[in-house]
């Protein structure tokens, strides 16, 4: 009975060693939190388009240092402006309407839950005004099934998401003094830095 009960609290971990070993380092999108590190398996069939304008502001440093400036308890922690939201230039209130200097995208709704570590869109009412600001679900929030693109699903780190500074209750999760991304990268980047410290 013993050795049950430690196959069972064994089994979802080793389960989660064998998917990581299977990730795509091309599509596997790491972020770096004031706590550790955050992995997320990238959906590139499900939404392609909007994984490739993940990537691309990834790879351009574009996320570096932006902040999480809308954070809802048992909600979501929102993040991604990159015109209004970098902690540089921090623009309490302007953050949450801004995008990039690309054009915004068609929707990619799909088959995908939001569940606890669901990597989403953001968009206005619009369905085809996604840019670059998007959310990550601190549980499960069905009432956005169908009706925002899922682009992605943490698969790390979770634990460190969970520790993001929550904003105001009475202010729709506004954040004073917001936690940032320290650094957003694609894991093929990740890897190169990795082999190169090596030799």
């Amino acid at each position: 009975m013993k050795y049950f009960a430690l196959l069972v609290f064994l089994l979802p971990f080793a389960m989660s060693e064998a998917k990581k070993d299977k990730l795509d380092p091309e599509n596997t999108l790491i972020i770096e939190l004031k706590d550790g590190k955050v992995v997320i398996e990238l959906y590139t069939d499900d939404a392609p388009n909007h994984v490739e304008r993940i990537k691309k502001l990834a790879n351009e440093g574009k996320y570096n240092g932006v902040v999480f400036h809308r954070v809802i308890e048992g909600f979501m922690a929102q993040t991604g402006d990159i015109e209004h939201g970098n902690s540089k230039d921090f623009n309490k209130r302007r953050v949450g309407t801004g995008g990039s200097d690309l054009p915004d995208l068609k929707e990619e709704f799909n088959d995908r839950e939001h569940i606890k570590g669901t990597c989403s869109m953001a968009r206005s009412s619009d369905p085809d005004s996604a840019n670059s600001q998007f959310f990550i679900c601190f549980d499960e929030s069905s009432f956005l099934d169908g009706q925002y693109t899922v682009w992605g699903q943490v698969i790390e780190g979770m634990e460190f998401v969970d520790k993001i500074k929550l904003g105001s209750k009475s202010d729709n999760g506004s954040v004073d003094d917001p936690d940032i991304m320290i650094n957003v990268s694609v894991g093929t980047a990740v890897d190169s830095k990795k082999k190169a410290e090596k030799e």
